[in-house]
């Protein structure tokens, strides 16, 4: 409930404060007197957008504040303590309009954006003036307020998460298939590269191996003719190093004879000799391998032309290759994972998709239900509202799902969005013998306010909202029906704080509080003023808005008397 409201240098208000209290507060004034003004600043405090025009002449800054009670445990109460505030200091909100652009909002004394602001007064208080009467001309907010009265916003809300929840699910599965779409050509290509590097079977190092291989195979006859030499040197021939070595040694050995300090040399010569036949022996075994063999030499060449073609290929060298064939795996299972998560996700939305159409079958019916339940209620609220014979019908459709419309989003060829499948009209005929027509189509001034109050009368006990404004509640009423509208007022006043600007004394004299906004030139400046009247002063403003800037006795008579019938 608001409590407070608090205006300074704002519009052609100077500063103002005004204390609100529980039940119908009127607030009248002569035309131009700056209500909507009020409206405007109150629209300010619940979230909509500042402008620095608005700040008085002469002022840097415009500050606007309101104070609202909080119901413990309410739905407001649990948005503020989720944000960090005591919910049971009440909710104060300031704003404050600067001249640079740069303003600032704050929240029970801490500064905030104006997304938090919004968040915490959605649905704080409403304003419904002409905005919301447009606004109800609108198939979609004619669909919130059919599933309002019928106590839909649950199964509405499960439907709006699982439809978030399908909509990225579906675009990531889009996402996956054009990637698996093109990757078909790149997995050929991995594939081919893969099963090339696979049947070369390639080991660590053989290209060194193969090359040296090859210089062998290339140079066969002279290794052959170097270390058959070498053998017959060391050993075969005639006169041959070992033999020359043994005499040698002999020699030595007979002089050691005479000075056995010579045998250490005699040894050495010794060992020199059995190590050169060692080397002969391992000559020998070489000269037994060595090929001369010009096929298993373009075999060899034949090898070493295709490792050689997989290194300038894959990197330079066969690590390079095999590191290669490594990434290839890797990346060709990972490709084999979208598979398998395309289908996870296909799944998936399968899985949601059935709870959306069966969560939307559902709520279409019961708002089928719920349209004729609405229907003949607002008839009756209607009727008393000086609209007795009208006709009121809530007519629900869907909408065809286009071809290319993907399927987790259609329900026998209907679309589903996230509030279902439906869409709903409100349709009226005021007139006896007219056919019913949209609201938006047939409605005037006064059928479209008396519409708006009757569905606020209507959803007064399902609406958290704990205040309501109303501006422009008597636009193209008046007489007989200003007065069942006041009546109307009052009784919604059961249920909400109602704070309604009116020009019509027939809804004036049904409020529990009234205050008179007024317009002065002071020192040259013209300021507004709201004070709250006493039972005199309101017998008199009544009276001037009956007669005008005359007022006679029997015109103040008739104000007294209105006062006292609405408050019998």
């Amino acid at each position: 409930m608001l409590q407070e409201l608090s205006i300074r240098n704002f519009a052609i208000i100077d500063d103002l404060h005004i204390h609100f209290s529980k039940g119908l507060t009127i607030l009248t004034g002569e035309t131009g007197a700056g209500k909507s003004i009020i409206i405007d600043a109150v629209n300010l405090l619940l979230g909509s957008r500042a402008s620095s025009r608005l700040i008085r002449t002469g002022a840097e800054t415009a500050e606007l504040e309101a104070l609202f009670e909080v119901v413990p445990k309410s739905n407001i109460a649990e948005i503020m303590e989720s944000n960090g505030y005591n919910s049971v200091e009440g909710l104060l909100i300031r704003r404050i309009i600067s001249r640079n652009e740069r303003h600032r909002i704050y929240i029970n004394g801490r500064m905030a954006t104006i997304q938090v602001l919004t968040l915490i007064t959605e649905n704080l208080a409403s304003i419904s003036g002409q905005y919301e009467h447009q606004r109800l001309l609108k198939d979609h907010q004619q669909l919130i307020i059919l599933d309002q009265f019928g106590g839909l916003l649950p199964l509405r809300e499960k439907i709006f998460n699982i439809f978030n929840e399908i909509v990225p699910l579906i675009q990531k599965l889009k996402n996956l298939k054009t990637k698996e779409g093109r990757q078909s050509e790149h997995v050929g290509l991995l594939q081919f590269q893969k099963q090339e590097i696979l049947d070369a079977s390639i080991t660590a190092g053989e290209d060194s191996a193969i090359e040296q291989e090859r210089i062998r195979l290339k140079h066969g006859e002279t290794l052959y003719k170097a270390v058959h030499d070498s053998i017959e040197a060391l050993y075969g021939a005639p006169g041959a190093i070992v033999e020359r070595l043994g005499e040698t040694t002999k020699e030595l050995e007979r002089a050691c004879q005479i000075d056995p300090n010579l045998w250490s040399e005699a040894e050495k010569i010794s060992d020199t000799t059995h190590r050169i036949e060692d080397t002969v022996d391992a000559l020998r075994s070489y000269l037994k391998n060595i090929e001369i063999d010009d096929q298993r030499l373009e075999a060899v060449e034949a090898r070493l032309d295709t490792l050689q073609k997989l290194k300038r290929k894959y990197g330079g060298s066969l690590d390079a290759v095999s590191q290669h064939l490594e990434s290839i795996e890797h990346e060709l299972l990972g490709i084999e994972n979208i598979s398998e998560t395309i289908a996870e996700i296909e799944a998936e939305l399968s899985k949601r998709h059935l709870i959306l159409a069966d969560s939307s079958q559902r709520l279409s019916e019961k708002r089928l239900q719920t349209a004729k339940a609405l229907s003949q209620k607002m008839e009756k609220e209607l009727a008393t509202l000086k609209m007795p014979q009208t006709k009121f019908d809530v007519s629900i459709g869907c909408i065809t799902a286009d071809p290319n419309r993907d399927p987790h989003l259609v329900l026998n060829k209907n679309c589903i969005d996230k509030t279902g499948i439906d869409h709903a009209t409100f349709m009226i005929a005021p007139n006896v013998g007219e056919s019913l027509k949209p609201l938006s189509d047939i409605a005037s001034g006064g059928e479209l306010s008396r519409v708006v109050l009757s569905l606020k009368a209507i959803l007064a006990r399902t609406e958290s909202l704990e205040t309501i404004v109303f501006d422009e509640v008597d636009a193209g009423i008046g007489g007989g029906v200003a007065e069942v509208v006041g009546k109307k007022l009052s009784s919604l006043a059961r249920f909400h704080q109602i704070i309604c600007i009116t020009h019509l004394p027939q809804i004036a004299v049904f409020g529990n509080h009234h205050f008179l906004i007024a317009k002065h030139v002071s020192k040259g400046r013209t300021k507004t003023t709201i004070e709250p009247v006493n039972e005199k002063e309101r017998v008199k403003e009544i009276a001037r808005m009956l007669s005008g800037a005359k007022i006679t006795r029997a015109t103040l008579d008739h104000a007294g008397e209105m006062l006292a019938k609405a408050h019998q």
